[in-house]
């Protein structure tokens, strides 16, 4: 049998995730890594640095945050292994979970559902605003069902398939590495003047790490939603990022709704495609229905996890 760390890893963060007295008390070991990028941010990132200079700090920047975090990682499995069953797949558990959101993502997508069935438009706002990064004050009941419905399924990658997936090719080290990556990209990799230069590395990289896990996820969707392969393989490359649109069009198609479209980001409305643009507009009732989809997925993700710890 292989080690089940992961499959308990998974059932630990289902179970009770990172809970928020954690957060406040000792944090969370992505915090660290967040640290570690604005150090490097605010040191190399200068004005008076040429754009040439701060893309090479940038590069130098992922490099190093990349061997720390997959470095330590190495170090921490070489230790698991060292100890006798089952205290060694326990201790993968441990080290493993806190790189997962499956629960946190629900966590943070259900309250927008709750609001939007009250007819409490602000404070479904409110919720989808923690999550999204577009104006969300003007907001309809319909686009806060479709910002909802949009970040579910672009974190299922990076949240929940693509840690997996690097976990399986790797071992801790893949998974710490991605998480890394992951979170420079959301840090740094932005196309605004201050960024464009210095994340440009973490935002290459992050497309790389997460051109395998995005396209599974679309693959997951479409398979435990009952249909959407049409449309993800007609419009998954009509969304701006190389991944996105994956999940996005496949979760479009099993919903039959439509997703991306006009999006206002600091006041200023940008014209993106539709995708699944025959759909109908989205719901809050289908923002329950994603969930639903959502909850799939990772039962799907346990089985194949468990199958391959006993059988890999």
């Amino acid at each position: 049998m292989a080690d089940p760390g992961i499959i308990a890893a998974m059932l630990l963060d289902l179970a009770i995730g990172w809970p928020a007295a954690w957060y406040a008390r000792v944090g969370h070991p992505v915090g660290a890594i967040a640290r570690v990028i604005a150090a490097g941010e605010g040191r190399w990132n200068t004005a008076d640095r040429s754009a040439a200079a701060r893309r090479g700090y940038g590069v130098m920047l992922m490099a190093g945050v990349i061997l720390l975090s997959g470095g330590v990682a190495w170090l921490a499995q070489l230790g698991a292994h060292a100890l006798p069953d089952p205290a060694g797949w326990i201790a993968i558990a441990v080290l493993a979970w806190p790189a997962l959101a499956m629960r946190s993502l629900a966590e943070h997508v259900r309250p927008i559902a709750v609001a939007l069935e009250a007819r409490d438009l602000p404070r479904a706002r409110a919720a989808v605003a923690r999550i999204v990064g577009r104006d969300t004050a003007t907001l309809d009941d319909n686009g806060v069902a479709r910002a909802a419905i949009e970040s579910l399924s672009e974190s299922l990658c990076d949240g929940v398939v693509a840690p997996l997936f690097w976990f399986a090719v790797a071992g801790l080290p893949g998974l710490w590495a991605y998480k890394a990556i992951n979170t420079a990209d959301s840090l740094i990799g932005h196309r605004e003047d201050r960024w464009r230069a210095f994340g440009w590395a973490a935002a290459r990289i992050d497309d790389g790490a997460n051109w395998i896990p995005a396209r599974l996820s679309g693959v997951l969707l479409c398979v435990v939603g009952g249909g959407g392969w049409r449309v993800m393989w007609r419009d998954a490359r009509r969304h701006a990022s190389p991944n996105a649109g994956w999940p996005e069009a496949a979760m479009a198609g099993a919903l039959r709704v439509a997703l991306a479209g006009p999006v206002a980001y600091d006041g200023v409305l940008q014209d993106k495609p539709w995708i699944g643009a025959a759909g109908r507009l989205a719901t809050s009732g289908d923002l329950r229905r994603a969930l639903v989809i959502y909850r799939r997925v990772i039962a799907l993700l346990l089985i194949v996890a468990g199958g391959w710890a006993w059988w890999g």
